[in-house]
This record gives C-alpha cells, structure tokens and sequence, in this order.
C-alpha cells in the first residue's frame, strides 16, 4: 500500500513538472513548430520557396528571433529567416499569411500568423 502511494506521488510530480517545462518553452506565446501550406510560390528573405506543405520551427540564435522552413517529405535544404514578433490583440483564431507583390511579381512573406499563437513573426 505504501509503495502505491510513493509511486502516486511521484507520477504527480512527473507531470506537474512536464506541464511547467511545456509552459515555459511556449512563454513567447507561440509554437515552436507548426506546419503551413503555399499554395504558390512565395519569397520568404532572399529565398523563392516552391509551392507546397512546410514544417516551420520557430527558434532563438542569441537574441535573433529565426524562423526555419522545412519543406515536407523533402530533401530540399532549409531556409533560415529572421523575423520580429509582435503580439497579438488576442489568441489568433486561424493561421494567415500577409504577403505583397515584388517588382517581378513574386509573392513576398511579410506577416505570418499561426492558429493558437499571441504573437505574429512579421519579416
């Protein structure tokens, strides 16, 4: 009986300590990882980034805020990107994308917004 209540209690304290390393690592109000799709090609910096489904990882490098874009299933090498955030009026309710037109008509990335997030990366 003893030995339930010892196991019991440490398990409590596994999770109480798992949910606080989660809290922490989101205290930018963002996830670290989060999946998008463009449906054409889009300019994201100096990078022309085909159409398609990407893994993006939002990561620190200093102080630098890096936004990291990964196409899905594959070898496409990835593309790093500084980004500011700015926080949201409130938790976005759906992800978005705000884009302008280059001189060559390319679509160029200049807000991105993902579902749940408090903050937007803007480029």
């Amino acid at each position: 009986m003893r030995f339930l209540k010892v196991f019991g209690i440490t398990l409590l304290c596994l999770v109480v300590m798992s949910m606080l390393a989660s809290a922490s690592a989101n205290s930018l109000g963002i996830s670290e990882v989060a999946h998008i799709t463009f449906d054409d090609p889009i300019r994201v910096g100096t990078t022309l980034l085909r159409a398609g489904d990407y893994e993006v990882r939002h990561v620190m490098e200093g102080q630098d805020h890096i936004m990291v874009f990964k196409r899905v299933h594959s070898k496409d090498t990835e593309v790093k990107v500084s980004c500011k955030l700015v926080p949201l009026a409130q938790r976005a309710d759906r992800t978005a994308t705000v884009y302008e037109f280059n001189a060559a008509n390319e679509k160029v990335l200049r807000e991105l917004v993902f579902r749940g997030d408090t903050a937007k990366h803007v480029f």
